[in-house]
């Protein structure tokens, strides 16, 4: 048996950490043409869960599983990453819009499945006259 999953308070840890890696893209950005500059990014989301202990459960046998032997990771090699700009560098713009369009992408999501389930819950607790 697992513990409740308290799915709003995850949301809005989430949402703060999204707030987290668009303020540290910000940075990045205005600081593109700083000599000496070092791109900075935040740790992943996935990575603070981790540290939760938060495990997936199926409670019916008729849920979608998911095998984490499926999943494959790959390393970025340095030769595959962007090159450094004239300024001396470590800040690739493309790079910080890619991150942005991510959080963008994430916070949407985020924001989305927060609706859902709170059009569930109201629906659950409304009485019919």
């Amino acid at each position: 048996m697992t513990g409740p999953v308290y799915l709003f308070d995850l949301a809005s840890r989430q949402a703060q950490w999204l707030a987290a890696r668009q303020a540290t893209i910000s940075g990045n950005v205005a600081n593109a043409n700083t000599p000496g500059f070092r791109a900075r990014d935040v740790e992943p989301f996935a990575d603070i869960l981790d540290k939760t202990k938060l495990v997936m459960a199926a409670t019916n046998d008729s849920h979608i599983g998911f095998s984490p032997s499926r999943a494959e990771a790959t390393k970025v090699k340095k030769s595959e990453s962007w090159d450094t700009v004239y300024s001396k560098n470590s800040v690739s713009l493309e790079q910080e819009l890619i991150k942005a369009g991510e959080v963008n992408r994430q916070h949407s999501l985020n924001t989305s499945i927060v609706k859902s389930f709170h059009r569930m819950l109201m629906s659950s607790v409304r009485t019919t006259p």
